[in-house]
């Protein structure tokens, strides 16, 4: 009998929490609260909510873990700039944390955004940030290294995404293509002497770039991504119960 009420409490504390989280994006969303704007102390924000302080502290650190808000010792808690790579670094998270097969369908969203951001980038790439990307793909060809050609690799497609113009799918991009996800995977690949293929397929990629041919470059990123997909679901299918060490 005097179990109910402990375990409904839980719940309901959650429900207060989400609704002050809720609030406060509302707040932000309507102007009431810039970015790099102060937030009012948590008694009062609480007050002017009408919900407890325990519930406001557990929605300020919520909105803090995903980056909207931050805590400066000694000033307070600020609204973030709320930019596009603070905002999505739960991305990287998820992509350094996922085993199994979530990991090849982290791969079908980084195939439809990394095709999409190249097709972009050949429409919109500068003198300067091309030659960027000549660089990486030089010091890759250059190496048997795999961790410089890890390094170079992660680059190449950085500045690819960059170029492209959209910070906000830049910043997923990053998320998705983490250093340690892409660790995972070339640890596998480069078993089956992948190597040479890769450098195949990210000069098509440069070479659409230079052409700056929309189409042929969103067709060789998307064979690009599309082929360590292929190659990380056969894994699984060969080996259902077994835990991959890959990623991109």
């Amino acid at each position: 009998m005097n179990q109910a009420p402990q375990s409904a409490a839980p719940a309901q504390k959650g429900t207060v929490t989400q609704r002050a989280i809720e609030q406060i994006k509302t707040m932000i969303a309507e102007g009431l609260l810039e970015p790099g704007q102060r937030l009012p102390t948590e008694r009062d924000l609480a007050a002017q909510l009408g919900i407890s302080r325990s519930s406001m502290r557990e929605a300020i650190r919520a909105l803090t873990v995903l980056g909207v808000l931050e805590a400066r010792h000694g000033s307070g808690i600020y609204v973030t700039q709320l930019e596009a790579g603070d905002l999505l670094e739960t991305f990287g998270v998820v992509a350094d944390l996922t085993r199994g097969p979530r990991l090849v369908e982290l791969l079908e969203v980084r195939r439809v955004l990394e095709s999409t951001a190249t097709s972009l980038a050949a429409a919109r790439i500068t003198p300067a940030q091309l030659a960027q990307v000549e660089g990486h793909l030089a010091a890759m060809n250059a190496t048997d290294d795999p961790e410089e050609i890890l390094s170079h690799d992660l680059a190449f497609h950085r500045a690819i995404a960059l170029a492209a113009g959209n910070d906000t799918m830049a910043a997923i991009l990053e998320g998705l293509s983490s250093r340690t996800f892409r660790a995972r995977v070339w640890r596998g690949y480069q078993e089956e002497g992948a190597f040479e293929r890769t450098r195949r397929e990210h000069d098509r990629i440069h070479r659409a770039l230079v052409a700056r041919d929309p189409e042929a470059a969103r067709a060789a990123a998307a064979a690009h991504v599309g082929e360590v997909e292929a190659w990380l679901r056969g894994q699984y299918e060969q080996q259902p119960n077994a835990r991959a060490t890959a990623g991109s």
